[in-house]
């Protein structure tokens, strides 16, 4: 599990690519040095496996599934990502509680600066819009944000300048594709509601 509160900004050194799957290699000196093989990591909000450590860096490798169905699987060399070690039971929420699942692929539809705060609209899968509704969680990229407008598959989410700052959502540009995972108790609910 996960919380939605980045830990550091990884930048992506080398992607290997194993049959349908591929491996990918991440520059983040200081992030998880007390992290052992094995360890889950939530790479832009996709919960991956820690399969080896380098100087600096470590690998982790990408399933068939989450190459077509994030966008892990368009990771270029050098692009920044989103870094967030698996919680521990004694750990403070900061965000809300997250799978590490990408429940589906949305992309920037506008950006705007308000003060000191960005705005952003994501067009979201349409099914994914009925387990959120307005101030409730959604992560984008992995990132912890509240629905501050919900209207059909539009979402807006404002941004506060700390949380700018700390991950990869500045270099977000227009039609930018991003990981989305929508709340685990809403999916539970809604399949609950929906069994009745």
């Amino acid at each position: 599990m996960f919380a939605g509160v980045i830990e550091a900004v990884g930048i992506v050194s080398q992607i290997v690519v194993r049959g349908p799957g591929a491996q990918i290699e991440i520059y983040a000196p200081d992030f998880g040095r007390d992290m052992a093989l094995g360890d889950a990591v939530a790479v832009d909000g996709e919960k991956l496996a820690i399969a080896q450590f380098m100087r600096g860096s470590f690998a982790a490798d990408i399933t068939s599934d989450a190459r077509d169905h994030t966008t892990l699987g368009e990771l270029t060399t050098g692009q920044k990502v989103n870094l967030e070690r698996g919680l521990r039971m004694s750990d403070r929420i900061g965000g809300h509680t997250l799978t590490g699942i990408t429940d589906g692929i949305g992309i920037v539809e506008q950006r705007n600066t308000a003060g000191n705060t960005l705005s952003f609209t994501f067009r979201i899968p349409i099914a994914l819009s009925d387990y959120l509704v307005e101030n409730g969680p959604i992560a984008i990229n992995g990132v912890s944000l509240n629905v501050t407008r919900l209207d059909g598959d539009l979402v807006t989410c404002l941004v506060v300048p700390a949380v700018a700052e700390q991950t990869t959502l500045l270099d977000l540009t227009l039609d930018a594709p991003v990981n989305i995972e929508v709340d685990l108790v809403a999916k539970y609910l809604k399949k609950f509601t929906s069994a009745s």
